[in-house]
Formats: structure tokens, sequence, C-alpha cells
């Protein structure tokens, strides 16, 4: 059912994400789409796609998270992370079997390599396809996790989601992402 999701969204979207893809182009220089290799299933190395929202492209050793005011977001791209539109490319990662629509949301590998040292269970989260958009997410938990608390809590959010998974609760949290995007949320940038 998600590469059947995944593709009826990617078609009834398709003149907005070539809108966005123009956008990028016309207001800043580089590449539309920023891939950032992650870890997937079974803790396996996927490249995750999305609209490019920064001046710079980090995928090495060392990562640094998007903050408040941080002079690398773009003026379109700020508007985008606000919107969650930079994350809609990742539905053609569903559509080669490596995400999901809800799951765990996958982090960058080098935030993956300091985080699975400092809490417990934190590899738990990859028994299964990271998702778009996740429990954790649903829940307040996105964006900048500036202390090892706000991490801790999207574990510990990402494992209870493992722990008490159904369709009806994947449905639940497709729903509430569609709301909480229209209302707003705090803690993108």
């Amino acid at each position: 059912t998600d590469i059947l999701i995944s593709l009826f969204v990617l078609i009834l979207l398709s003149p907005l994400l070539l809108a966005i893809s123009i956008g990028i182009k016309l207001t800043s220089p580089g590449q539309v789409l920023f891939k950032q290799r992650r870890y997937g299933l079974d803790g396996k190395e996927i490249n995750v796609y999305k609209f490019r929202t920064m001046t710079v492209c980090d995928d090495g050793s060392d990562v640094v998270q998007a903050t408040k005011d941080d002079s690398r977001i773009t003026p379109l791209g700020a508007f985008l992370r606000k919107t969650s539109l930079d994350e809609l490319p990742q539905f053609f990662n569903v559509l080669q079997g490596n995400m999901s629509i809800v799951g765990p949301r996958p982090h960058a590998v080098a935030h993956n390599e300091m985080y699975r040292k400092l809490i417990k269970g934190y590899m738990i989260r990859h028994m299964v396809k990271p998702g778009i958009t996740g429990w954790a997410q649903v829940n307040g938990l996105r964006g900048e996790t500036e202390t090892l608390d706000k991490m801790q809590a999207r574990i510990e959010h990402d494992i209870d989601y493992l722990r008490y998974w159904s369709l009806r609760q994947d449905i639940y949290i497709i729903f509430r992402t569609i709301w909480v995007i229209i209302k707003g949320q705090d803690g993108a940038y």
C-alpha cells in the first residue's frame, strides 16, 4: 500500500513538485534535490532525497543540524522546511522500497553514529523501514535536537511506535501529520 499511495501522491502533486524545483533553481545556485546518507531497515545505508533548502549539502562525518535563524537556509528553503514540502521527494524513496510513509524518521549517518553511543536502545528504531513521518514528529518532536533529552524523547516515541504498531495508528499518524502541517509547527526550521 505504501507504494500505491506514494505513486498517487507523486502524480497528484507533480505540478507542485515542478513548481518547487523551478523555484529552487531560480532562487539559489546548486542542485534541486539534496541526497543524504542515512540508515534504513536493519541499519543498512540508504540515500534519502529532499528538496535542497540550504546553501550547503552536508553528508560527511560531521553534519551540523539546522538551527533557528540558520544563515545556511535559503529564503525559499525556510518556507519549504516550515511547511514540510522539502520532504516530498522522499515519496521516491518509498517507491524504491527504502522507506515507508510512516515510521521512525531517519537521521544523518553522522548523527546515528553519535546517538547510538549515547542513547540506550537507539538502534531498535532500525527494525522497521524509516518513515516520511512518524509518531515522534506528530507529537512535537520535529526539528533541531540541541539537547540529548530532546533526542531521547524522540527515540522513546519511535520505540513506542514499534511496540504498539497497528494499521489504525499509521492512518492516525498520516492524518495527524496533515493537520500539523496545516496548522503550522514549531521546531521546523
